[in-house]
């Protein structure tokens, strides 16, 4: 009986710490992440985004993210906490306008309070919805 309680105590905090790697903060350094989805727009992404995808690079030492909308660059400040992330007010953007997509993808990173990863891909959630997904570029 003992024997049993410890094994299922060895096996929670073993499944514990496999999520929280899982889930680890430093798989965002180091890459460029390309968005793959994006929930909410009635518009199949490929529409949304038909030339260019959106892409955001994290910066451990600036604690600032870029990259592009799919249309204009952009920065943006981020705190992380655990698996909780949030993002500041996207800026300086360069000032072109190229069918509005681009805002719905600035204006889902400012509702976004949360990431995970599975499969290799980064996926930004609300609550513990994904509302977009990222795949690594090959540089």
């Amino acid at each position: 009986m003992k024997t049993s309680i410890i094994i299922a105590i060895l096996a929670m905090v073993l499944a514990d710490s496999c999520n929280r790697s899982a889930s680890s903060a430093d798989e965002l350094y180091g890459t460029t992440w390309e968005l793959e989805y994006i929930s909410g727009p009635r518009i199949a992404f490929e529409g949304l985004f038909p030339e260019k995808k959106p892409q955001i690079t994290f910066d451990q030492e600036t604690q600032k993210v870029s990259g592009t909308d799919s249309c204009n660059g952009y920065s943006a400040d981020y705190v992380i906490e655990e698996n909780a992330i949030s993002f500041g007010e996207p800026g300086p953007t360069t000032m072109m306008f190229c069918g509005g997509s681009e805002r719905q993808f600035l204006q889902m990173m400012q509702k976004i309070d949360g990431f995970s990863f599975e499969d290799g891909k980064l996926n930004l959630l609300l609550g513990k919805i994904p509302m977009m997904r990222f795949k690594k570029v090959q540089p």
